[in-house]
């Protein structure tokens, strides 16, 4: 039986987002947004394609090096091997594929933009996919007021290319849907009782395996130069920090709270990256960027609920109902 034919009452999934689930969603986007320093260093030495397997193979013996250190336990079932395999498609391969295609002809900025519209996607995806995701007006105002401060955030400047290479902006739009059937695809893994941990390792994996016979034929990297130990710095901290450790959090995320709220990240990581070059940096924070963190933590605000719920409790209480 799949997921969506479930009914509500038989999920067991905490689908609410309490403090400790707000910690690790803001530690999962810092993880991520640090990894576009992590790319900028290594893409000095080496190409795209190179890069991701790196990425991906490393994370997966960090990760089953952790699953032994931790006696986590394999699944049995054949289907949660399978599932990995799709995981690491719909997540890995498809989106990280898409991007880069993309980026190749329109600006990071629009990039950006365009990958901010996965919780949009999301909704949808889940709303009409998971009986317990259920699409309501208060989470697609949250998502459009917390959308609208990505693109305040980043400067609509950026948005001065729409229109123009659209089938590299389709390809951008292509991996938000991507990103978002894998959020939906993922719940399966607590059904089948498997541990985070291990669904993270699985994923990379099965990532990795795709993957490699791709960097092979296309960027032979035995003709590259010896990367600089910056470059395999910069990959290392990927590799363990934005990918091993990012997944981890992902899962737990996923199984925690659900689909919709864990691809709120999505918000956060212009927020991390911004904040990471003010503190590393030393970059400075403009109005716009300020004014768009606002309208971001408006619209997380609205989808949580909480803080409008205690509002109409407070309200009530005050007039005596």
């Amino acid at each position: 039986m799949s997921e969506a034919s479930q009914p509500a009452a038989a999920s067991n999934t905490n689908l609410s987002m309490g403090t400790v689930e707000w910690a690790m969603l803001l530690l999962l986007s810092v993880l991520w947004g640090g990894s576009f320093f992590f790319v900028g260093v290594a893409v000095r030495d080496l190409p795209t394609l190179t890069i991701v397997v790196l990425r991906v193979g490393l994370a997966a013996f960090v990760l089953w090096g952790v699953v032994a250190l931790l006696q986590r336990p394999l699944p049995r079932d054949p289907h949660a091997w399978i599932a990995f395999l799709g995981m690491g498609i719909l997540n890995n391969v498809i989106p990280f594929g898409l991007i880069v295609w993309g980026q190749q002809t329109i600006t990071s900025g629009l990039a950006s933009i365009l990958n901010a519209t996965t919780p949009l996607f999301t909704v949808a995806v889940a709303g009409l996919l998971l009986s317990d995701e259920r699409i309501n007006g208060r989470k697609l105002a949250g998502i459009a007021v917390g959308f609208a401060g990505v693109v305040v955030m980043i400067g609509p400047g950026a948005l001065s290319g729409l229109g123009t290479n659209v089938l590299a902006q389709l390809a951008c739009l292509g991996s938000a849907v991507s990103y978002a059937f894998a959020g939906v695809f993922g719940r399966r893994f607590k059904r089948l009782a498997v541990d985070p941990i291990v669904v993270a390792a699985g994923q990379v994996t099965a990532s990795s395996l795709v993957l490699a016979p791709l960097a092979l034929i296309v960027d032979r990297p035995w003709i590259l130069q010896m990367p600089q130990i910056t470059t395999w710095a910069a990959i290392a901290g990927l590799a363990i920090l934005s990918t091993a450790l990012a997944y981890i959090l992902y899962f737990q995320i996923l199984q925690r709270a659900g689909a919709t709220n864990l691809l709120l990240v999505t918000f956060l990581i212009p927020v991390s990256a911004i904040t990471l070059g003010m503190l590393v940096l030393g970059e400075h924070l403009d109005s716009a960027q300020i004014a768009g963190m606002g309208l971001i933590g408006l619209g997380l605000l609205a989808i949580d609920g909480k803080a409008l719920n205690l509002w109409k409790y407070g309200g009530a209480r005050a007039s005596g109902r």
